[in-house]
């Protein structure tokens, strides 16, 4: 029989998640900065839409194959924000001519 929680039991694991998460997101996008530092010794551009599209039908692929509450359109429509997200970070880091600072470097 599956254990029932009560609502404050199930918010507490929800906080724990949601700074989980944001420690995850954090660390992606300090990788993103550097991608973006790379490119720009590189002269390449920020953007790169195959790289994106790539990316996109990767986790559209996973949430089909987990077949969680999210349906895949609900998690490329996350991944499209934080995508967005990670390309004002590189293109504010590459503006600075910084690439990953010391605490998201830490992270």
């Amino acid at each position: 029989m599956a254990e029932v929680l009560t609502i404050e039991e199930l918010r507490s694991r929800i906080d724990i998640i949601d700074e989980q998460l944001v420690r995850l997101l954090n660390v992606r996008v300090a990788c993103a900065v550097e991608v973006g530092r790379l490119k720009h010794e590189a002269g390449l551009p920020i953007y790169q839409p195959e790289r994106e599209a790539a990316v996109l039908a990767g986790v559209r692929k996973a949430a089909t194959e987990l077949a969680g509450p999210l349906n895949a359109e609900a998690v490329v429509r996350i991944f499209e924000r934080i995508i967005d997200e990670a390309r004002r970070a590189e293109r504010a880091a590459s503006v600075r001519g910084g690439g990953l600072g010391p605490s998201v470097a830490g992270s």
